[in-house]
């Protein structure tokens, strides 16, 4: 089984390779930094003519991997000689790479000589690093801390456990995170991963819009879906903007509306269970409502999706709270945006309006030529610094699942960008009322199998077809 998951995750990551090739570009989350994809997103995804935003203010412009960084580290690998320096791999200059440099601030306080390179690296390129370096049995190219999705975490452990460090008795308190986060990256008992961002999901809304097609946030709270459709025709007719964007063929619209009532797409042996899943046919005939009725639009990339957002293409969007970092990058756009739930699946035992989507944690390679540096850093900021924290907060909405960072008066404070209300808050108040739900090994696969069908549906398949056919794509990717 080990040789068919490392199989697979080379061809999906030669696939990656490719596609990139065809247009470059990033994702934060899914998973979408997603997963999504990030893929998302935990976040992949093909390029554009748009630019990257401006770097969050109190960040600074990140060297490109063909450039290589600051003195000590190397864009292809870990640093050097060890010393005081750590190269660091990750995706969205706005977030993750943001909170990274902050990090470095801090660690830098009471160590001046440190530095850190880190290297915009989208989380698909990753993933194929990773991949190509374990089936090489060369892990020199790889750096010495990068981030991985949550989803992908399990996977890739027992797919290539030579490649990671064992962290468990590293001195970081793993006891201090969310139960649930932290065991994204726990392996037969043993810690491989620093959590970092909440995946919570948030339904933003630019305020100004909505009041013009006599709506208020206070409309599309505790909403079903159907309810989010028939308004979303309204704001469509008296404004002509969508409420919604996605990427064409990515599911984390899908997932999230998945987990949203516990759903999965396997059953508790993990086995895949998408034929005559109730759940997953009320999603994908939601899904098409949405786009049948111009309410959702899909857009070809990730930079693409950002951009509806920051010119003010779309009246909102729904996704994991890393997506404010994003919308926040248009400051023209302050006090224009609202944050509430997502809209429950109507008719569903279970259903909530509460999901997660994307969320990474950091780990350490066992390329890393100085893990006690390595270690010591992140024990000292991710795993060890309220302040830390609560200076990512405001400009990156990096909502910690570090626990003393819960209890700080900062996430009580009014954010401006969002007319004056708590947001962070609230979401951590969403956070705890998320299903649980089971994403198995072949998470990925499966997601991207349903990908597919979604975007034959649209295209005039029907969902029962489509449903059986990836499922018996999945059962064939599990074979031994």
């Amino acid at each position: 089984m080990k040789k068919k998951i490392l199989a697979t995750l080379l061809c999906v990551a030669m696939s990656a390779t490719m596609l990139t090739g065809c247009g470059g570009g990033n994702n934060s989350g899914g998973d979408a930094n997603s997963d999504a994809n990030q893929n998302a997103d935990e976040g992949n995804n093909a390029g554009t003519d748009e630019t990257d935003p401006a770097p969050a203010e109190g960040e600074t412009d990140t060297p490109s991997e063909e450039e290589g960084g600051e003195e000590g580290g190397t864009a292809e690998g870990g640093t050097a000689e060890g010393g005081n320096s750590l190269t660091v791999w990750c995706w969205d200059p706005a977030f993750n790479m943001y909170a990274m440099e902050e990090a470095a601030k801090v660690y830098q306080a009471d160590h001046p000589d440190f530095n850190i390179d880190v290297v915009e690296t989208p989380w698909d390129d990753i993933q194929t690093k990773l991949t190509t370096a374990a089936t090489s049995n060369n892990y020199d190219t790889l750096p010495d801390i990068f981030l991985m999705q949550d989803n992908a975490f399990q996977k890739n452990v027992i797919s290539y456990p030579d490649a990671f460090m064992d962290l468990t008795d590293s001195g970081i308190d793993f006891s201090q995170f969310a139960e649930a986060k932290t065991a994204y990256s726990v392996i037969d008992g043993k810690n491989y991963g620093v959590p970092f961002d909440n995946g919570a999901v948030v339904a933003a809304y630019r305020t100004d819009v909505l009041k013009e097609a006599g709506f208020t946030i206070d409309d599309f709270t505790d909403i079903t879906w159907d309810e989010y459709i028939e308004k979303g025709k309204v704001v469509l007719e008296k404004t002509g903007k969508p409420l919604l964007s996605c990427q064409a063929g990515e599911s984390d619209v899908i997932m999230m509306m998945m987990q949203s009532c516990g759903a999965s797409l396997f059953n508790d042996e993990g086995k895949p269970a998408m034929v005559d899943n109730a759940e997953l046919k009320k999603v994908m005939e939601t899904y098409k409502a949405l786009v049948d009725a111009g309410v959702l639009i899909e857009v070809n990339d990730w930079d693409q999706y950002v951009a509806t957002l920051t010119n003010e293409t779309v009246a909102g969007t729904i996704n994991g709270c890393w997506i404010m970092a994003s919308i926040q990058t248009a400051e023209d756009q302050s006090g224009k945006w609202g944050i509430t739930n997502m809209p429950s699946l109507a008719g569903i035992d279970n259903a909530t309006n509460y999901s997660n989507n994307g969320g990474s944690s950091w780990c350490i390679t066992s390329n890393c030529k100085n893990p006690d540096l390595a270690k010591d850093f992140l024990a000292s900021t991710f795993a060890g610094s309220v302040p830390f924290y609560e200076t990512i907060l405001p400009s990156s909405a990096a909502i910690a699942t570090y626990l003393p960072a819960g209890d700080s008066d900062v996430y009580n404070e009014p954010a401006e960008f969002y007319g004056g209300d708590a947001v962070f808050a609230k979401i951590v108040e969403f956070a705890g009322k998320t299903p649980s739900n089971n994403t198995g090994v072949f998470y990925y696969e499966a997601r991207n199998y349903i990908a597919t069908a979604m975007q034959n549906v649209i295209g005039g398949g029907s969902i029962e077809d489509e449903i059986k056919a990836a499922q018996e794509q999945v059962e064939f990717t599990m074979q031994e």
